[in-house]
């Protein structure tokens, strides 16, 4: 059993039962890739090849119900739509299929709970979302989707995409990490130019934790929709925050706990479309820390030890959920991306040209490790508290 205080409430930072369940499967064209690579089924074109990805916004879906209910601001649910759309895109990004991308969305509600103006607000902020990037250069496609009225087995609302990309063969990003390659690391947090306020660089991975442990036991008897009853109540709303208390963020201004946390996972697919077509050939692979957070690279290296020792200062967000969480470093790092989402695997003087396109879009980069050969799989990451060991 997974004792962590993660584990501990019906989630898995990991995965590991899922990824058990699929190590034997068929890998596709390229098996160290980011998301699964297949032949082009779409014209059977020999030089081409498809990508289907899936993905959710999680429990962030909850949180947004939570934060609707007790402000009645409906303009929440189009981040949750955008942490969807993201959450496929840019894993989709990280071999290399950045532009042309259709999505599809399935969403399946708690009628009783969700009223029809909800639904409106996610089936439009969609097409928001598509429209902004547009703006920025990359083409997204919406195909439609299905919304589905699932009270028995949804709490209050599930949203999922689901998005499909075809390429060249050639242009595919298949991770080979190699000793000697530096990390940038691009931040999850601030204000890229591409959005409207201050994101505290949440993503989507995390929320359960998040949720629990930063806001206050009186959501507990009011909203029972919003967590599994089959949960130790301890574990359930246990931090000392209301979602409208007010957080200083310097160089912003105040912002609540409750946007704080429901920042929009932020995309780096405009900055990625910039990077890609020039950069392709000096890329050794490109992490997108979502699912394990800053641990996601062991999946994608062979005999390597990733040393991460120049990290982002920690964003007001994180230390926010250290703090009222009690939840030690070290897992911290596997739950949360901590200050960066993204990792691109170059050389160091490639590593300055990507760091400066990303400066121009607002999205702070830096070197932030790099990579040795190893007998094992194995990562270090130091900071001021000490120095923590993965494999």
């Amino acid at each position: 059993m997974d004792d962590s205080r993660y584990g501990l409430r019906g989630v898995s930072a990991s995965k590991s039962e899922v990824h058990d369940a699929i190590k034997n499967m068929d890998k596709g064209l390229f098996p160290n890739a980011f998301c699964k690579v297949l032949p082009d089924i779409v014209a059977g074109h020999p030089d081409f090849c498809n990508i289907m990805h899936a993905d959710t916004a999680g429990t962030k879906t909850s949180l947004a119900y939570l934060y609707w209910k007790e402000t009645g601001d409906i303009s929440v649910w189009q981040g949750v739509v955008q942490d969807s759309i993201v959450m496929n895109v840019d894993d989709m990004a990280c071999v290399g299929c950045i532009d042309d991308i259709v999505l599809s969305s399935t969403v399946g509600r708690n009628k009783s709970k969700i009223s029809g103006e909800v639904i409106k607000e996610v089936i439009q902020a969609a097409q928001l979302f598509i429209d902004r990037m547009s703006s920025n250069g990359v083409n997204l496609i919406l195909a439609g989707g299905e919304t589905a009225d699932v009270g028995d087995i949804v709490r209050t609302i599930d949203v999922g995409i689901t998005a499909f990309g075809r390429l060249p063969k050639e242009s595919v990003i298949s991770n080979d990490i190699k000793a000697g390659d530096v990390i940038v690391g691009l931040s999850s947090y601030g204000k890229a130019t591409y959005e409207d306020e201050y994101n505290g660089g949440m993503g989507s991975n995390g929320l359960t934790s998040a949720r629990h442990d930063v806001l206050e036991k009186s959501y507990l008897s009011k909203y029972p929709e919003t967590y599994d009853p089959s949960i130790n109540q301890d574990l359930i709303y246990s931090g000392s925050k209301k979602l409208t208390d007010s957080i200083e963020i310097d160089g912003y201004g105040p912002t609540t706990v409750g946007k704080l946390i429901l920042s929009p996972t932020r995309t780096y697919l405009p900055i990625l479309k910039k990077i890609i077509p020039d950069y392709r050939k000096y890329i050794s692979g490109i992490i997108h820390c979502t699912g394990g957070a800053q641990t996601k690279v062991l999946k994608f290296v062979n005999n390597k030890h990733v040393i991460k020792d120049d990290l982002f200062d920690m964003p007001p967000l994180f230390q926010l959920i250290e703090r009222e969480s009690g939840t030690s470093r070290q897992e911290m790092y596997e739950v949360f991306n901590m200050g960066h989402r993204l990792e691109i695997y170059t050389d160091a003087q490639t590593a300055e040209e990507i760091i400066g396109i990303s400066k121009s879009y607002g999205v702070d980069a830096k070197i932030i490790g790099s990579v040795e050969e190893s007998n094992t799989n194995q990562l270090t990451i130091k900071d001021n508290t000490g120095t923590y060991l993965y494999n």
